[in-house]
């Protein structure tokens, strides 16, 4: 691959990112928090539905690598994924983990602004270091170590609380709510900095392909959302259908979702964690600037502001 392809392929991938990111957490919100007078779609289906949708697009992007062949793809994903299964059982770990994430990204986003959901969020970026120092045997330089120690800062002022005289009771009634909400992003945040380290560890030690491994990774994550809706919706789900509440906007999110693993792939493939860290950036920028002006449920403040 030539220098200046590859290069286009890099910025195209980081800008596909910051577009997906964005839309992502801004859709999921707005879909959760719609008015509607019939049911609410179920987030646990939603979460099944995009795992399926991943397995299937990672299925056909190994079938173009193989020039087509329907006797290729299945001669690769018998050797890959049912003659070495305890290769396969080591994405076990990680997808478990990210069908929890994913479930607590919709508890976040059903109990906080888009924007504050967004920032604090960005934990997951400390996170993700620790593990890679710890399982990975990275070494930070003091640089590194200072951005992080911002980055806290900056998750922490996010945080503040931001009360006055005439909002107080406001804030009183939707404190639990917001409590609920930064306790499911704080726990996703640990869930995937280990999820992501240990995915890494795991593709570092082997030469199998990203979309091999995506499939490995989203049949478990596919069978274990299936039983995670099961055990918590499935009276509903008995009752009035897998899909109730869909409309275009679900559709929107589940598809966003299931792009999510395959740009992250992208990426990781054409460009490195730093443009990345800048895309994700990017994207909390214009998810603030969007939840400030078109949807109008985020307003920012000052620390002078919030003293009583």
């Amino acid at each position: 691959m030539s220098s200046s392809l590859s290069t286009r392929l890099k910025y195209v991938s980081l800008g596909v990112l910051v577009v997906q990111t964005t839309s992502l957490v801004l859709t999921m919100r707005y879909s959760r928090t719609l008015k509607e007078d019939g049911p609410r779609y179920l987030a646990s289906s939603a979460v099944v539905s995009a795992e399926l949708l991943k397995i299937l697009a990672c299925t056909l992007l190994v079938f173009r690598e193989h020039s087509k062949y329907v006797r290729a793809l299945n001669q690769v994903l018998k050797e890959e994924i049912v003659n070495k299964p305890m290769e396969t059982m080591k994405l076990a770990v990680p997808a478990g983990i990210y069908t929890l994430q994913n479930n607590l990204l919709y508890v976040a986003l059903s109990n906080l602004d888009a924007a504050t959901y967004q920032v604090t969020y960005q934990l997951k970026i400390l996170t993700t270091a620790l593990f890679s120092v710890t399982m990975l045997g990275k070494r930070l330089g003091c640089n590194q170590w200072l951005s992080l120690l911002i980055l806290m800062a900056g998750v922490a002022l996010v945080q503040w609380p931001a009360e006055s005289a005439d909002a107080s009771q406001q804030t009183s009634l939707s404190a639990g709510f917001q409590f609920v909400g930064l306790m499911a992003v704080l726990t996703a945040c640990f869930s995937s900095g280990f999820a992501g380290v240990y995915f890494e560890k795991i593709l570092k030690e082997t030469k199998q392909s990203v979309w091999v491994r995506n499939i490995q990774l989203g049949l478990f994550g596919f069978v274990f959302g299936l039983i995670g809706m099961l055990m918590y919706d499935g009276q509903r789900v008995r009752e009035s259908g897998m899909f109730q509440g869909y409309n275009k906007i679900t559709f929107t999110v589940v598809v966003l979702q299931a792009l999510g693993g395959l740009v992250i792939a992208a990426v990781i493939k054409y460009a490195d964690n730093i443009l990345k860290g800048f895309a994700t950036s990017l994207s909390i920028i214009m998810s603030t600037l969007i939840s400030y002006f078109l949807l109008e449920d985020f307003n920012p403040t000052s620390l002078r502001e919030t003293q009583p």
